[in-house]
């Protein structure tokens, strides 16, 4: 949770270290309407999926601003507040700059217990004082530079309507307050991705325009016995964050993943996604299309399906194709080691994200976050105006807890009829592809209506518009989350105890005595009743 009170910013969420976030970047030239975009999937089991607000402030000079470990809640000091602040919506502020990140840990040595700004409040900090991405990456070091880095290493994301960025982060270690990092500017007609491991290898040493790094980058590995070359072969990644198996497995898989999607030629790294080799992937690519916001929605909700790496149809996934498993994400039989695959939609995700900055337009009309809770798999990513000023009811801060099941919350409702379609997944993902369909096509044709009328108030008054775009956020939500709910009771209600109800003519079906029709009992499909019969030969077996 997080609470404003006084005069200091407090970080109270209780969350462990948050390694599993998914984030991809897309150039404005790489976009199918010009806006530049980011995703992020905030995956911890720990983790309550809600909707951060600050709302923009004045402050007084000499006010200070206490600083709490957003995974923890641990309270790690207090730095000097600025005088303004601007509103922030989630991961995005009023200027349209949104910034997400991955945890790479990378060295572990590097780590400072004394450090003030953990990764978390560096970005929510940095949010409510930047206002483009060039601005958030000086703020961002400096911070670290002047109060210490209390957190592992750290790719971010940093977009604002004309640029989109990757800064690579990591701490020098105890006694030596700050940090290394680079920042690489994507190529406009690019996408760019990270999942949980570095991936700024080589980089220009000379182009300010397009990259920006600390000064001792280099020296300080060299210091530390990380790197002995010259300067041009440096990697970032290789020096302060050493690939092993889980890295490419676990994480780069699902970089490959999305560069799969979207270009043809990224094929061949396969290998590298199954942790056979080690050649890497490059930072960027460019995509064999331009991609839409609905694109980029839909690829976090990515299982590997089609590919190498899908595992909907082994033993682990039931008699029902599902494409998760439960934690841990390694297991051991007989001393050998083995693993699950970690895909880019995960049942763990408390919320997710995909932003979008359009320079043509106002601010607070041409920032969008399309937010969702819970599994991106199973979510719906609703339209949040950088503007808005009142959060919905459903996901607003303090709104229930982890210990604390409401129907008024969107984290829980997401959750029941996610935890309904894990048990039947291949029957009932389809109820919900359905819905999640219908709800944000409707969202992306009332967009231009809804954009034009704002437009033409924000001419009258700013005011009005933006109070316009906050109640259609706000109404928008609480009438799909209507609409979320029913359809976790239809499916209560269809598959119960096992059974399917039959329907007709789009409702349940009934006898010719008006009592309820007699439901189907389809069992188990033929595929998964022949492993049963490999593995117990004729002890099932109807004998007479």
């Amino acid at each position: 949770m997080k609470k404003i009170i006084g005069l200091f910013l407090v970080f109270q969420l209780s969350v462990p270290v948050i390694f599993a976030c998914t984030n991809f970047l897309v150039g404005k030239k790489a976009s199918t309407d010009g806006s530049t975009m980011i995703s992020y999937s905030a995956d911890s089991y720990n983790l309550y999926g809600e909707l951060y607000h600050w709302p923009a402030k004045k402050y007084n000079a000499g006010e200070l601003l206490k600083v709490y470990e957003w995974d923890s809640g641990k309270y790690l000091g207090e730095i000097p507040q600025v005088l303004q602040t601007y509103n922030v919506v989630g991961n995005m502020n009023e200027h349209q700059l949104a910034i997400g990140e991955t945890t790479f840990t990378g060295r572990r040595e590097l780590s400072d217990p004394h450090g003030i700004m953990d990764y978390g409040s560096l970005i929510y900090i940095t949010l409510q004082r930047a206002k483009n991405a060039r601005e958030a990456i000086k703020i961002m070091t400096d911070l670290v530079r002047e109060h210490g880095y209390a957190s592992t290493g750290e790719s971010f994301s940093i977009a604002d309507p004309n640029e989109v960025w990757v800064m690579e982060l990591i701490g020098k270690g105890e006694g030596n307050k700050g940090a290394v990092w680079v920042a690489v500017r994507i190529p406009d007609d690019c996408v760019s991705a990270h999942a949980n491991q570095a991936r700024i290898q080589q980089f220009p040493l000379n182009d300010p325009d397009n990259c920006i790094y600390s000064p001792d980058v280099i020296s300080f590995a060299r210091e530390k016995g990380y790197y002995t070359g010259s300067d041009e072969d440096f990697s970032f990644a290789q020096a302060y964050a050493p690939i092993d198996f889980g890295a490419l497995r676990f994480c780069e898989a699902r970089v490959w993943s999305f560069f799969n999607h979207v270009n043809k030629d990224m094929a061949e790294y396969v290998s590298y996604a199954k942790g056979e080799t080690t050649d890497p992937m490059p930072l960027y690519i460019k995509p064999d299309r331009k991609l839409s916001m609905r694109d980029v929605q839909n690829y976090m909700r990515d299982h590997y399906e089609g590919t190498d790496l899908d595992w909907r149809y082994d033993v682990g996934a039931g008699p029902f194709n599902s494409p998760y498993r439960w934690s841990p994400l390694t297991w051991e039989v007989d001393s050998e080691q083995y693993c699950n695959e970690r895909p880019i939609a995960t049942q763990q995700t408390g919320f997710s994200f995909v932003s979008q900055s359009r320079s043509w337009l106002p601010n607070e009309i041409g920032g969008i976050l399309w937010f969702g809770i819970d599994d991106a798999a199973q979510s719906v990513y609703y339209p949040i105006y950088v503007g808005n000023t009142t959060m919905p009811k459903e996901m607003e801060v303090g709104n229930g807890d982890l210990y604390t099941f409401t129907w008024e919350s969107a984290f829980w409702i997401h959750n029941w009829v996610s935890n309904m379609v894990y048990d039947r997944y291949s029957d009932k993902i389809v109820h919900v592809q359905e819905l999640q369909n219908k709800l944000e096509s409707s969202f992306e044709a009332n967009q231009p209506e809804i954009e034009e009328k704002a437009l033409a108030l924000y001419k009258e008054s700013k005011e009005d518009a933006l109070k316009f775009l906050n109640d259609y956020s706000n109404t928008t939500i609480t009438e799909g989350l209507q609409e979320w709910k029913k359809m976790g009771e239809y499916m209560m209600v269809k598959y119960l105890d096992g059974v399917v109800k039959k329907e007709e003519n789009g409702k349940f079906k009934y006898n010719e005595h008006g009592q309820p029709a007699s439901p189907d009992r389809p069992g188990y499909p033929e595929e998964h009743l022949r492993k049963v019969i490999e593995e117990t030969g004729d002890k099932y077996k109807v004998l007479f």
